[in-house]
């Protein structure tokens, strides 16, 4: 076997095992995002699992349910798009340094 295929054999191998872990880490990371003020919290762990939505009771008002779905929305939206940033900064930065020859791996974005 090629010492070059070997080494990159092994660089593949420690980059997947260190996005395992750092996928399982991020589930037990939250971002919160708000709307209205405050109004209306949502609560999205790294891995985009939808933890909790908090409605001040001052939000609610039976003649206007639309402006309530509209903040419920956008701070879910937000807390998702942060979530999603997280991940990004977290699996982004394990592909760096490592040379892979040009090979164009599918599924790794490499």
């Amino acid at each position: 076997m090629n010492p070059n295929y070997q080494k990159m054999l092994k660089q593949v191998q420690k980059m997947q095992a260190d996005m395992a872990k750092a996928q399982a880490e991020l589930a037990n990371e939250v971002v919160e995002a708000s709307a209205g003020g405050g109004m209306v919290t949502a609560r999205v762990s790294g891995d985009l699992v939808v933890q909790s939505i908090k409605i001040d009771p001052a939000a609610i008002d039976p003649e206007d349910a639309e402006m309530l779905e509209d903040l419920v929305l956008a701070a879910t939206n937000e807390a998702l798009r942060m979530a999603q940033e997280l991940a990004q900064k977290r699996l982004g930065g394990l592909t760096a340094g490592i040379d892979l020859g040009g090979l164009g791996l599918p599924g790794l974005g490499l």
